[in-house]
């Protein structure tokens, strides 16, 4: 157990390490909200890897394969697929808009308008996904070191917020290329073969949980078509996941690198499941499917290679929880805030002596803190947030997808029809929500479907957008493919002013 504790003291010091490179690296807006828009195909490929497959995708797919054999890989294989679709058919034309928010993007496309339903969707979303994630580290630290839930929240939360505040999206991107290279040897190249091994190989695991664990329909027809609905389509438009897009060097390193993304979340997706089917041949009656994972390590694995393990369910959590932070502190900064000065009247002049970029680094550093904060906060203080967390994925897919990717595909959408099918999208979802259940199935398909229709039919009552707009959207995205980013001029970048 030293030689664990050894190694995880080892993958600790190391992240905070580069957290620390990572402050004298964001010396601008750019470089700490979006990397300096720098990324290559593989650093892209492993940072986005990293924020994908977080707790839910090790410890919860394992979980899921555990109970329902292969066909528990659908919820990671959800994800993966909308990582490829946003890869195939949108991910290029985001880089090349050169916004930091998707509220930015909405004025971009639809011209200058409130962002405040919109941004405080968003925000609850990226907030609640970090107090998830950070919930999850009690796990890990209290397998590791015995200590109670509270602690192992303020450990593993403190770790996240320090390296995120001090460099923003460069210190997390490195922290993220480590940990994807981490989670790729300790669960696709060790716990992976080790357990089917330690279960006596497939035939034997076959034997002993029967045929249906190895039909990739065996967790049912229903469950998959929600998780493709819920995960694959809220995986196109959250704020975490474009931010990442927004770090690509070229529209085309988007486009490969996100592609490779997908294909990766599908392969570990698969071996969350083995390593699940594992488990419950050897251990058939554990209480929890959630415990297949810890137990298996405890069990499998030797001193030292568990300990590498344990720091890739770690990578994991920490990779997701960063991710969020930052997406939450984006849109706080950059959205909600304005709106709140604008309305009170009480935004405070810049200091002449500094620079824009300088200034803004400030004011994000200093919002990651309060957030990252808050989020071990509320971590410490609730047991579960599972509902909280699917109101925001219902509201943020039921009320803003149409919106948002309407605005990509469809040049007739106006921003009247934008408005009200956000309106309308996530009012249903709220009163589907109170009529049914927080966590049933209706909720965002009444919002999709009142969304959309709202949205084509608003759109076509009302006034096109006006020339002004539309030139300056089709001159950002007529921008080859292979332009470099990070070489466009600074002014040239974000919404139109208002």
């Amino acid at each position: 157990m030293i030689l664990d504790i050894a190694v995880i003291a080892v993958y600790t010091a190391t992240i905070l390490g580069v957290g620390w490179w990572g402050l004298r690296r964001s010396t601008t807006k750019s470089d700490y909200l979006v990397a300096g828009r720098r990324l290559g195909t593989f650093m892209y490929s492993a940072a986005m890897s990293a924020i994908v497959l977080g707790g839910a995708s090790t410890v919860g797919g394992i979980g899921l394969g555990y109970s329902f054999g292969l066909s528990g890989a659908w919820l990671v294989t959800a994800i993966g697929l909308g990582i490829l679709l946003l890869s195939a058919l949108f991910a290029r034309h985001i880089v090349k808009l050169r916004v930091y928010t998707v509220m930015e993007m909405l004025d971009l496309r639809y011209g200058p308008s409130s962002r405040v339903v919109p941004a405080a969707v968003m925000f609850l979303y990226t907030f609640m996904l970090a107090v998830t994630s950070t919930l999850a580290y009690a796990t890990i630290f209290h397998v590791l070191l015995g200590v109670p839930n509270w602690a192992g929240i303020l450990i593993g939360g403190s770790v996240v917020v320090i390296y995120s505040t001090l460099g923003g999206m460069w210190s997390i991107t490195m922290t993220d290329v480590i940990q994807f290279v981490i989670k790729t040897i300790g669960i696709l190249l060790l716990l992976a073969p080790v357990a089917v091994i330690h279960a006596g190989g497939f035939a034997e695991i076959r034997e002993r949980v029967g045929d249906s664990f190895f039909s990739p329909t065996a967790i049912g027809g229903a469950t998959i078509v929600t998780y493709i609905i819920t995960y694959t389509l809220g995986l196109l438009i959250g704020q975490d996941i474009w931010q990442r897009v927004f770090t690509a060097r070229t529209p085309r390193i988007a486009m490969i690198g996100g592609s490779l993304t997908g294909v990766y979340c599908i392969v570990y997706g698969i071996a969350g499941a083995v390593i699940g089917m594992s488990a419950r041949a050897i251990w058939p009656d554990l209480p929890n499917p959630d415990e297949a994972f810890a137990t298996i390590v405890q069990d499998a694995l030797p001193t030292g290679l568990r300990g590498l393990v344990l720091a890739a369910a770690l990578a994991a959590l920490m990779s997701t929880a960063s991710g969020a932070l930052i997406a939450a502190s984006t849109v706080l900064t950059t959205d909600l805030i304005p709106y709140a000065r604008h309305l009170l009247q009480r935004g405070a002049a810049p200091d002449p002596t500094e620079t824009r970029d300088q200034e803004d680094v400030r004011g994000y550093r200093g919002a990651t803190l309060l957030l990252g904060v808050a989020v071990i906060l509320v971590a410490t203080m609730v047991t579960t947030v599972v509902g909280a967390l699917a109101m925001a994925y219902n509201v943020l897919v039921g009320g803003l997808l149409i919106a948002i990717l309407g605005g990509l595909v469809w040049r007739r959408g106006t921003r009247q029809g934008a408005t009200w099918s956000m309106v309308v999208g996530t009012v249903g979802v709220i009163v589907t929500m109170a009529v049914t259940d927080i966590l049933a199935n209706e909720p965002i398909y009444v919002g999709l479907g009142a969304s959309l229709v709202t949205y084509v039919v608003v759109s076509l009552l009302t006034p096109p957008t006006s020339e002004e707009v539309h030139r300056e959207w089709v001159r950002r995205l007529s921008r080859s493919d292979t332009t470099t980013m990070s070489e466009i001029p600074p002014h040239d970048e974000g919404a139109p002013t208002r």
